[in-house]
């Protein structure tokens, strides 16, 4: 008994500091989760951006892991809205306290974020920070995507130890054409337009002729406003960039500095000496004054906003049925967006911002149907911003005005659908499938045998129906002769600057353009102000869908590389949820590494 009792007290003593633990951690949770009070601005500071970030378009808090990560381990949140940077960047060239921008680190890009439009678009607010204020750049080794920003910097950094990425654009494929027919999945598809190869990696073992044609020349397209954005500021030409990309590739520190690339060969002390020089030593950390972009961007608001609201909504992500993830433009969840901002009378107009590949074709309309209804009582204007294409452009063709950037890409006027069935797969582990049925296309779409000839044809009927539908919509949207579009549609990608030769968008521009011109439309000249959303799920909501993701390191090796490229398939696959099995969707994504 006595023994029992000991054990007893030792439980409760273990289960009580479990319980205290438990608490204060809660506290230190939600204290991080909640807390507001952001650090004053030195004076004579430079503001520091830290480049280990996602650049995402929409303006959303951070996320619960996010929030874990700070609470658990004191690290910052490194999610930044474009937005939110961009409006950053802007003040601190104007405010007094700031001397300067410092800019380091390498881009964390996930899901839609850290494209090349929404990287042009930073890129313009640290080049015109730039025209009033220095902006110093350093780094061990700086990517293409990295350089891309770097390159407005004077003096630029490397490290001795370091190099300097330029060799061009290059894309990849995964194939899985052989491999699940090795395991026994069979697939069906359905789809109009030649250069709709979204199905391809499902059915063959390389690019079809098509697909790439038109990747070289989208890589094409982005790799020449590449060069041409960054060889101005570093005193080159194009064509040496690309010598250099043909000859070189990777860049040792030395060579990146007689080429051009770079300014100075330092060490990070040596940096930290230049940056002192310019803010002045903080007496309590031995370092130079300083701010971080983030916690500048929460100071204050930002200065000069007018009465009318220019309302800003975003659709960023896979479009599918009903709310969606976070991650998600659903189709219901945006339509009511949309429906509230069309009947509030205090929003003067919209600015649709579009960042999406497309995805479901039923989805995509019902938002284009509120798009429309918008557009009849005020002013809508669409800014694209990497992705703007199929689905995407579907629910952008109603605007008053599209704005794209030359490196957005867009179009992919096609759909497909896509049919696995696993019978060979369960019939090889010895699993069948039997029923009954009451008509004879009762298991239309099922995956446990393949399409009958009758009910191949009637998907594929949907699936040319949607597509007539689709030339419809963007003919009378953007008022194009329907002959003449069918020649630039078939599924194909275009660049921002190739659509805007076609007619597909009307001009180059930012998120902010886009809102000027909203505004003056909407006649209220300069007196406005961008509203933009907050988060789009509660806490709970997003501590429920946290729950269920992985953790991903900061460093992958080639082998993460391509199990990312695979699970990113798989998502795909996961957003096709379209009812009728037919969608609007492009056939690739592209990441500048």
């Amino acid at each position: 008994m006595k023994d029992f009792f000991k054990t007893l007290f030792a439980c409760l003593v273990a289960l009580g500091v479990f319980v205290v633990g438990s608490l204060f951690l809660f506290v230190g949770f939600v204290a991080v989760v909640g807390g507001s009070s952001e650090p004053p601005v030195p004076p004579k500071a430079v503001l520091v951006v830290d480049l280990d970030m996602n650049l995402l378009d929409h303006a959303s808090a951070p996320g619960v892991s996010e929030s874990l990560q700070t609470a658990l381990q004191g690290e910052k949140s490194r999610t930044l809205a474009l937005a939110t940077a961009v409006a950053a960047v802007d003040r601190a060239a104007a405010d007094e306290r700031i001397v300067g921008l410092y800019l380091t680190s390498n881009l964390t890009p996930a899901g839609y974020g850290s494209g090349p439009a929404a990287l042009r678009e930073f890129r313009g607010a640290l080049q015109r920070f730039k025209a009033k204020k220095p902006v110093l750049a350093y780094n061990v080794t700086w990517a293409k995507r990295d350089y891309y920003l770097a390159s407005v910097a004077s003096p630029l950094f490397v490290n001795p130890a370091g190099e300097v990425e330029m060799n061009g654009l290059a894309s990849e494929t995964t194939f899985f054409g052989d491999a699940l027919q090795k395991f026994g999945v069979q697939v069906q598809v359905t789809r109009v337009g030649k250069y709709k190869s979204a199905v391809e990696p499902f059915l063959l073992n390389r690019m079809s002729d098509p697909s790439r044609e038109q990747m070289q020349v989208l890589l094409d397209d982005l790799w020449t406003e590449w060069k041409t954005t960054v060889a101005p500021d570093r005193k080159l030409t194009p064509e040496a960039l690309q010598a250099l990309a043909d000859d070189k590739g990777m860049l040792l520190p030395d060579e990146a500095q007689v080429a051009g690339l770079v300014d100075r060969v330092a060490s990070f002390d040596e940096v930290l000496e230049e940056l002192k020089k310019l803010s002045g030593t903080d007496s309590e950390n031995k370092s130079f004054n300083q701010i971080d972009l983030a916690a500048y961007a929460g100071t204050e608001v930002r200065p000069g906003e007018g009465k009318n609201r220019i309302a800003v909504v975003y659709a960023e992500g896979e479009i599918v049925n009903g709310e969606g993830r976070s991650d998600q433009v659903g189709g219901d969840r945006l339509s009511r967006e949309l429906r509230k901002l069309r009947q509030d009378p205090d929003v003067k107009a919209v600015v649709l911002r579009v960042n999406s590949p497309g995805g479901s074709a039923s989805a995509s309309d019902l938002i284009q149907r509120e798009v429309i209804l918008t557009q009849k009582t005020k002013p809508l204007v669409v800014s694209m911003g990497t992705y703007a294409a199929s689905g995407g452009y579907w629910i952008s063709t109603y605007a008053d005005r599209i704005f794209a950037a030359p490196n957005t890409l867009t179009g992919s006027i096609g759909v497909f659908g896509l049919l696995p069935n696993f019978q060979k797969l369960a019939n090889d582990l010895g699993v069948t499938f039997d029923g009954v049925q009451t008509a004879r296309m009762a298991t239309l779409g099922t995956v446990t045998r393949p399409q009958s000839e009758a009910e191949f044809a009637r998907i594929q009927s949907l699936t040319d129906r949607v597509y007539e539908q689709f030339l419809d919509k963007v003919s009378e949207g953007r008022k194009l002769d329907r002959e003449k579009l069918k020649e630039i549609a078939q599924g194909r990608v275009w660049s921002g600057v190739q659509a805007q030769k076609l007619g597909l968008v009307d001009e180059m521009g930012t998120l902010e353009d886009a809102a000027r011109f909203a505004a003056e439309k909407a006649g209220v000249g300069k007196d406005y102000r961008m509203d933009m959303p907050k988060g789009r799920k509660s806490f709970a909501e997003q501590l429920a869908e946290s729950l269920s993701e992985e953790a991903k390191p900061k460093a992958r090796s080639a082998v993460d590389v391509l199990m990312a490229d695979v699970q990113r398939q798989v998502e795909v696959l996961r957003s096709l949820n379209d009812p009728a099995g037919v969608y609007a969707r492009m056939p690739f994504e592209v990441s500048i590494h």
